[in-house]
């Protein structure tokens, strides 16, 4: 028992494919085992029917003869014979226990037969006959009472199938032979085939051990066959996929951000050297100074701010309160403090429907801004700056539309990639900014199932409208 237990255990600590090759093997000798079970008692079977089915047949025979001699006194007693199938010896007894007809006297003799009978025959045999078991032979025997002249015989069938029990041992060893045959196939398939079947999964621990963050570009050869093996190496292969976009994104996020942090990092400390120096005599110096780090150190903290919001979003840790709003009170709202910080632009609220939305009061309010301070930083002095919220069924339409320096149509789809700034080089516009806010804002209006619409024109404004959906209860 404990040698048993200590195989089972390591079986279960082994290697898939082994596992696989000693289940396959398991149950093909099993199958293999329980045909030859079935093949070895139905030839058995057969044996001993063949030779009940002689005997009764001979008995049947034997009784019709018996039936008609005692209708025609002249027939002759020795065609007693001609009934007999092959195979099968009659020996027939009278009263007094002698035999006085015998078709094969090397039979074995009545005594020795009753000495060797079966006790306990298979269970398909006969019931009104005996089972004799020899040394190298079996031995049926059937008896049948027969009356004449007021005397009664006793007339014994015998069968042997000492002939088939030879084949029935051959067969034996034949099976034997396959058994072993197949014991070393099912091994041998067993094998090949675990070996075939997880290919994939070898596969795929050689290039996840290959990958590296920097080299991740390793992928798993996909079968053109549709299993499950296939599915897992195309989910691999997705997975990897996404892994090193987003690895490529966080690279590129640290970089940019890096980049960004420099800059005011290095006017902060240009200008912290230049008040050691000469700030404590000089007052322009001194004023200068203070004005240009309290300036970048305003955008540090926003900067700082916006990436903070990013990482929490990347990890689904910003925290969102939906409820209801009615959007046309926080448009208003934006809409007049706006007109109270802004005074170098003309900014017009045309319509503001009312219209009830789910949604992140916050948020909202932020994504909102976004826009609007975006249209403020890339239209110049004097120019104008529209509100346009109409609602249209089951969503409200919020157009925010400026006369700024426009984007091009090849930069569209990039305003909203994180730390990209349009170039306004061309323009007279100072552009102030860390590349972040509409990339902060396409994340709110994803969480808000919002659809964002950018249309704009180089040189001719920029126009970015939202559709907003209405709260269902409303």
């Amino acid at each position: 028992m404990h040698f048993i237990n200590k195989l089972l255990k390591r079986i279960h600590y082994s290697q898939i494919s082994t596992k696989i090759t000693l289940t396959f093997a398991v149950f093909f000798i099993a199958l293999l085992a329980l045909s030859n079970v079935f093949a070895w008692y139905g030839v058995y079977y057969a044996l001993y029917q063949q030779a009940e089915n002689t005997i009764l047949y001979s008995m049947k025979n034997t009784k019709k003869l018996l039936e008609e001699i005692e209708q025609d006194v002249n027939l002759d007693v020795n065609s007693v014979r001609d009934p007999l199938v092959a195979g099968v010896v009659l020996r027939v007894i009278n009263s007094n226990g002698e035999i006085f007809i015998d078709t094969d006297p090397h039979y074995p003799s009545v005594k020795l037969f009753n000495d060797c009978i079966i006790k306990n025959p298979p269970f398909w045999a006969n019931d009104d006959m005996e089972v004799a078991e020899f040394k190298n032979a079996i031995v049926y025997r059937a008896k049948m009472n027969f009356t004449h002249d007021g005397e009664t015989v006793e007339l014994q069938f015998f069968r042997t199938i000492t002939a088939q029990m030879g084949f029935f041992e051959q067969l034996k060893n034949i099976l034997l032979v396959i058994d072993f045959i197949g014991l070393i196939l099912a091994v041998g398939t067993g094998y090949i085939v675990s070996r075939k079947i997880l290919y994939p999964i070898r596969t795929m621990t050689k290039t996840a051990q290959n990958i590296a963050i920097e080299n991740m570009s390793s992928r798993i050869d996909v079968n053109p066959a549709n299993d499950e093996l296939t599915d897992l190496a195309r989910t691999f292969n997705n997975m990897l996929d996404r892994l090193q976009v987003g690895i490529q994104q966080q690279q590129r996020f640290v970089s940019d951000a890096s980049h960004e942090l420099r800059t005011p990092v290095t006017v902060i400390r240009g200008y912290s050297d230049l008040l050691t120096r000469w700030g404590a005599s000089d007052p322009k110096i001194l004023k200068e100074s203070i004005d240009a780090i309290n300036s970048e150190s305003e955008n540090m903290q926003q900067l700082i701010e916006q990436l903070l919001f990013l990482a929490r979003s990347d990890q689904n840790r910003q925290p969102m309160k939906m409820e209801e709003l009615e959007l046309s009170d926080i448009v208003a709202d934006i809409f007049r403090k706006m007109q109270q910080v802004v005074h170098t632009h003309e900014i017009e609220l045309l319509n503001n429907d009312k219209a009830v939305i789910f949604a992140d009061k916050v948020t909202i309010r932020q994504m909102i801004r976004i826009f609007l301070d975006n249209a403020v930083k890339y239209t110049p002095k004097g120019g104008s700056i529209t509100i346009n919220s109409v609602r249209n069924g089951d969503h409200i339409k919020l157009d925010v539309i400026d006369t700024g320096i426009g984007i091009a149509p090849e930069n569209q789809e990039k305003v909203f990639d994180r730390f990209y700034r349009v170039n306004a080089s061309h323009s007279k516009q100072e552009v102030n900014g860390t590349g972040l806010g509409l990339s902060i804002a396409k994340w709110i209006a994803e969480q808000h199932n919002i659809k964002i619409k950018l249309q704009s024109k180089l040189g001719a404004g920029t126009t970015i409208s939202v559709n907003i959906p209405i709260h269902k209860n409303h």
